[in-house]
């Protein structure tokens, strides 16, 4: 497949000249970029897949709905309906798109809108809002944000800088001097400092960027309602794992860390399950022997299953959820949340 992907090359210089003239243009002001007078705060990455964008949107959230009223904006990639939609009480991943309607399951109290023109959306939310956070809004020129946050996935830092289709990269590796901070995301728990200072190297931070690294924390198993379940998974534990993810590598390493008997049913990104989909899993998890055995997805995925016309066969299954968070290393979480709070402090004050 790398060997395919190189013969794409050709077009990914055609791509580039196309990206690169288009960052030009906004750079010397031909094509205007909108700013707001409150908060806006951008998280996303420059290479296509997850780089774990969704726990550091829910790490923002965490930090700073106490003390403001907040809203985050997303495309609402995979949705069947278009244009500014403001998600409901019952969040449905059909209408706004499962990682939004994880954010309003999650945090009921906020506002969780989406709009594939994110300028639109800023301007309806404003109004009653003191923050609005973008979600996957890097390469959406069109809002100049006041602060941006920009994650880089650890198991593809050392990848070469190549633009689609031959590589992954959306943008220009040079993009990433837009970003204020800069976070190399999934790092295992114990990445030593010459591990840390080799990637620090290859990114190049510019003097006004600061650099953080942050691993995955795994979190006790959930029902699909969010409730505790207590489930324990050992070494005698067949596990199923139902995944639609740009990358389940790091989920399959830590379940592999409590037993080897995982069977991966394993779909695109934003894959939408379909009833024969759920049937073929149904049937795998029947046909299994095992005395002990679970049903383990995640929490983006979850939103996807609760869809209606899956709803009947999803119940009849004992589908638990795997939720994640983040965790800053060299105890840098401090620093981090003091320079997020001092931006928001700042202007909101100006407002």
């Amino acid at each position: 497949m790398k060997y395919l992907r190189w013969l794409l090359f050709p077009l990914s210089l055609i791509y580039s000249l196309v990206v690169v003239t288009r960052n030009w243009l906004y750079d010397i002001g031909v094509f205007k970029g909108h700013a707001f007078n409150l908060p806006v705060i951008s998280v996303g990455n420059l290479d296509v897949g997850g780089a774990g964008k969704s726990p550091m949107t829910e790490y923002l959230i965490r930090l700073l709905r106490t003390n403001y009223k907040l809203a985050t904006l997303s495309r609402g990639y995979g949705r069947k309906t278009q244009g500014f939609l403001i998600a409901g009480n019952k969040p449905d991943a059909s209408q706004i798109g499962d990682e939004p309607a994880q954010f309003k399951s999650k945090f009921p109290d906020i506002t969780v809108a989406v709009s594939e023109k994110r300028v639109v959306g800023i301007e309806q939310l404003r109004a009653g809002h003191d923050i609005v956070i973008l979600d996957d809004a890097y390469q959406h020129r069109a809002v100049k944000p006041g602060y941006s946050i920009l994650l880089f996935e650890y198991s593809r830092v050392n990848e070469p800088h190549l633009l689609l289709p031959a590589g992954n990269l959306r943008e220009p590796f040079s993009g990433r001097k837009r970003a204020d901070i800069l976070i190399v995301s999934k790092c295992p728990a114990d990445l030593s400092s010459g591990d840390q200072l080799d990637i620090k190297t290859r990114l190049k931070p510019l003097p006004k960027q600061v650099l953080f690294f942050t691993s995955i924390i795994y979190l006790p198993l959930q029902n699909m309602d969010g409730t505790a379940n207590g489930t324990v998974i050992d070494k005698d534990t067949t596990a199923f794992l139902l995944t639609g993810i740009a990358n389940a590598a790091p989920l399959l390493h830590h379940l592999k860390k409590q037993t080897q008997h995982i069977i991966h049913h394993n779909y695109p990104d934003h894959h939408r399950f379909s009833l024969k989909n759920i049937s073929k899993l149904a049937d795998d998890f029947l046909a299994c022997a095992s005395q002990k055995k679970i049903i383990i997805t995640t929490e983006k995925d979850a939103q996807r299953l609760g869809e209606q016309e899956l709803l009947p066969e999803v119940k009849k299954l004992p589908i638990l959820v795997l939720p994640i968070g983040i965790e800053f290393l060299n105890n840098s979480r401090q620093q981090f949340d003091n320079l997020v709070t001092e931006y928001v402090r700042e202007h909101t004050k100006h407002r």
